[in-house]
């Protein structure tokens, strides 16, 4: 089940650990944190940090809830989100006004976020870490389909045959209808 209030604790946290370097974080390492911490949790721990459900893009999986929950922040003064030219592009980042709230994450929970975190600010470019989160799952999804989270659990069985890719797809659709 979704908690959309620690969801935006996590965002807050996510931001304020980058608080010194905002350049190491864009929108796309953001979605990429935020979609590690809840898999490897679910994996670990049988529950994901926050139950956001995740959908894919073009540079992997994405938030569904991220765009309201970034307007939300960016409103109640605690997050400003910039757009900046980053190589010739345009790159968001994100300017924590204030600390996060302590209580909203456990212990182990900020421990695992900072760890994925210090993994894809310091050692991934954007590319690097969006062709991490390509697998063989993400491949079955059409773009703004959900990813679920279980189907993690199945990505580290080997790569998938075109007859196993399609017949997964149509157990996907078929769920989804």
């Amino acid at each position: 089940m979704f908690n959309r209030d620690k969801f935006k604790a996590l965002i807050h946290y996510v931001c304020w650990l980058s608080r010194d370097k905002p350049v190491d974080l864009g929108a796309v390492k953001l979605n990429k944190i935020l979609w590690f911490s809840e898999v490897i949790a679910f994996a670990k721990n049988g529950e994901p940090i926050t139950g956001a459900r995740f959908v894919k893009q073009k540079f992997g999986p994405v938030p569904r809830a991220i765009v309201p929950v970034l307007k939300e922040l960016q409103s109640e003064g605690t997050l400003n989100v910039i757009e900046v030219e980053y190589y010739g592009r345009l790159k968001q980042q994100y300017v924590c006004q204030a600390d996060p709230d302590p209580v909203m994450l456990s212990d182990d929970e900020r421990e695992l976020v900072n760890e994925i975190a210090s993994a894809i600010t310091s050692d991934h470019t954007a590319t690097s870490i969006s062709d991490l989160t390509h697998d063989a799952i993400w491949k079955l999804a059409e773009i703004g389909n959900d990813i679920p989270f279980h189907a993690v659990l199945a990505s580290s069985l080997g790569k998938l045959s075109d007859k196993e890719i399609a017949a997964a797809r149509r157990r996907m659709e078929a769920a989804a209808a």
